[in-house]
């Protein structure tokens, strides 16, 4: 009988040319890519587990995922590990931090907070690199009236008026704990931190913050839309290419915390 580690993953990747996270039939995803790597290693059948669930598109710099390896073939070498299984991976993804973890720990039911960072690139022409790597907005953008109604998202609310339809959640309560809008340079930066997201939640949230910049409703505008918790009355959801998956956090550590610097 072969011993097990459990093991977490901070896993990078470009949403470019995946189906989102979740393994799927006869499509490319990020999930199906990580477990084809370790089955090669393994011999057998991974099953992974994230903090949480990519659409396609969106990217990622340190989604945390757990897997059960074979504890002698870590043990052995756990840089080698990590290298054997990158060395696996098509170009667009990337393990960039492992570590041992206790045979209870969850990626998912353990998380206790999750963030995203959101790229606009504000400028009348549009940027010819990286062009996929943010939302191109010519328009000029007011960040301060953007800062203004961000801060009514803060703390524990209904977020109704921000959640697609589809959405599984069991309710629409959720505690945002940070929310930042910066800018440098043409590049605008929407940084939210929670406890938990619903479905196309923080898209949600950047599309009508956006209108507030553009001058298409104003702060308390926002603030009405999110008592009102109809997504009916809300902008149009941003698209995916803009927004990365940017840290799980535990009691302990977090996925960036994993993350490999130079040899």
């Amino acid at each position: 009988m072969i011993t097990m580690q459990r093991i977490a993953m901070a896993v990078e990747f470009d949403g470019r040319p995946f189906h989102g996270w979740q393994q799927q039939d006869h499509a490319s995803t990020v999930q199906g890519s990580l477990q084809d790597a370790l089955q090669s290693i393994e011999g057998r059948t991974v099953s992974t587990v994230a903090a949480g669930r990519t659409d396609a598109g969106v990217h990622g710099e340190a989604l945390l995922v757990h897997a059960d390896v074979s504890a002698s073939r870590w043990q052995r070498s756990h840089r080698a590990y990590l290298h054997g299984c990158n060395s696996r991976l098509p170009d667009s993804v990337r393990v960039v931090g492992v570590r041992a973890v206790e045979a209870d720990f969850h990626a998912r039911f353990d998380c206790r907070g999750r963030s995203y960072r959101y790229q606009i690139w504000n400028r009348q022409t549009a940027p010819a690199l990286q062009q996929w790597r943010h939302w191109w907005l010519p328009r000029q953008l007011d960040i301060g009236l953007m800062q203004q109604a961000a801060m009514h998202c803060l703390g524990k609310h209904d977020f109704s008026a921000l959640r697609a339809a589809g959405c599984q959640a069991a309710h629409a309560e959720k505690e945002i704990r940070m929310l930042e809008v910066s800018r440098d340079g043409y590049c605008i930066h929407i940084q939210v931190a929670a406890d938990a997201f619903l479905y196309h939640m923080v898209r949600n949230l950047v599309g009508n913050l956006v209108e507030v910049g553009a001058g298409k409703r104003t702060p308390d505008d926002f603030a009405s839309l999110l008592a009102s918790r109809d997504r009916q009355r809300g902008a149009a959801t941003a698209p995916a290419h803009g927004l990365y998956f940017t840290n799980a956090f535990y009691d302990d550590f977090n996925a960036r915390d994993l993350i490999a610097g130079c040899d």
